[in-house]
């Protein structure tokens, strides 16, 4: 009874914290800013299938270029399909292949560059040369190595998009380690003949947390981008699946004369990647950290 009286003082201690940070991010405008884009279009990706007006694949030759109406209020593409059908569904494409794929590149990146500084030596010395080659390696000219080889599915995107962005968090986490591993506490822990696992979980994690968890929001925004570029170019997902890369890169020889057709995906685009960053900044500020402290990526 005793200890499940204490798992509860944790866990609302826990959302306490996690409430008192969220009403620190509110404060500022643009932290108020940036949550409010980002909580809008997670809702709207949530709700988009059962609000979809038109069938996202269903072509019609009588409806090509439509302007914007009442009846197709961003208008239609060349194929006659409703704009605003696949730009609110293309949403919901890049939020689920991107969340998905920083929650990966957090993950890994973080855990191998916490025992990294955590065991130091050769071990170290050799993971970090070959995280060094990796990140010396254009992601862009890999990534189309991978998914010409692979295919452009969700399930080989989502973790060639973590791989590849959790390069940089390995080296994050490692410099937040290196501070933390010289602290008494760790000292203590090595003394009572903990193993690397436990002071990894129990000393080094709780520590290091914040710090990752920033920078792996930075990253979100960054993989949101590069995800689109790779649609852009067609090796993202394959079409008729709704995404706004595929999208604008569909309708950019048609702006001089149908504008609504590539103004709604780059809205859509630049106004959620803008709202992540501003809501990553306002997180960092809630936390206390200092991102141009951290270690070069």
């Amino acid at each position: 009874m005793e200890s499940n009286l204490i798992t509860e003082d944790k866990q609302k201690n826990k959302l306490e914290k996690a409430f008192e940070i969220l009403k620190t991010m509110a404060s500022k405008p643009s932290g108020l800013i940036g949550l409010t884009i980002v909580l809008f279009h997670v809702v709207l990706a949530l709700i988009s299938p059962y609000i979809a007006p038109y069938d996202y694949k269903a072509i019609s030759p009588n409806t090509m270029l439509l302007a914007p109406s009442a009846e197709h209020w961003f208008g239609t593409d060349s194929l006659g399909r409703d704009v605003f059908t696949r730009t609110i569904l293309g949403g919901r494409t890049a939020l689920t292949v991107t969340f998905f794929g920083s929650l990966i590149a957090l993950l890994w990146g973080g855990l191998l560059g916490i025992f990294c500084g955590l065991v130091g030596g050769k071990i170290d010395d050799v993971v970090m040369r070959v995280v060094d080659a990796f990140l010396s390696i254009p992601w862009i000219l890999a990534m189309l190595l991978i998914v010409s080889l692979l295919g452009t599915s969700t399930e080989v995107l989502i973790p060639a998009l973590g791989f590849f962005y959790g390069k940089g968090i390995v080296r994050v986490a490692r410099a937040a380690t290196h501070d933390v591993i010289a602290k008494d506490f760790i000292v203590s822990a090595r003394a009572r003949g903990h193993s690397n696992m436990s002071i990894i979980w129990n000393e080094i994690i709780p520590n290091v947390r914040d710090a990752i968890l920033v920078e792996g929001a930075m990253r979100w925004s960054w993989m949101l981008l590069g995800f689109s570029s790779l649609s852009f170019l067609g090796f993202g997902v394959s079409p008729p699946t709704p995404d706004w890369g595929l999208m604008i890169s569909n309708a950019r020889g048609l702006m001089s004369f149908a504008y609504w057709s590539v103004i709604a995906p780059i809205v859509g685009l630049s106004s959620l990647i803008i709202g992540i960053n501003l809501t990553a900044d306002a997180f960092a500020k809630a936390l206390g950290i200092d991102r141009s402290t951290k270690a070069p990526v």
